[in-house]
């Protein structure tokens, strides 16, 4: 009974797995298609924030609009593992 609850779960889970490299290699060609604008809104946001606080988190910001850049290259790279929160992976060699 067991054997078999766990070949249903490895099924499910190979299912699932399979979905979202579909899901992630759909939102990679949505980004690759759509960069300039995807960059150009994130810089508008990164701005708008950045006047509305007074410059005090200048640095906080464009830390945080180059992680999400960082991301969003990252999502063509299936190689490099993502790094630590807030560092960028080596390319690859």
């Amino acid at each position: 009974m067991f054997d078999k609850l766990k070949k249903s779960a490895e099924q499910i889970k190979d299912r699932f797995a399979d979905r979202a490299d579909e899901l992630k290699d759909r939102v990679a060609d949505q980004v690759d298609k759509h960069e300039d604008q995807i960059n150009a809104g994130l810089d508008k946001a990164g701005n708008f924030v950045d006047e509305k606080t007074g410059g005090k988190y200048s640095d906080k910001i464009a830390s945080g609009k180059d992680r999400v850049r960082d991301g969003l290259d990252r999502l063509d790279d299936d190689d490099t593992p993502p790094g630590p929160a807030g560092t960028t992976p080596p390319p690859p060699a």
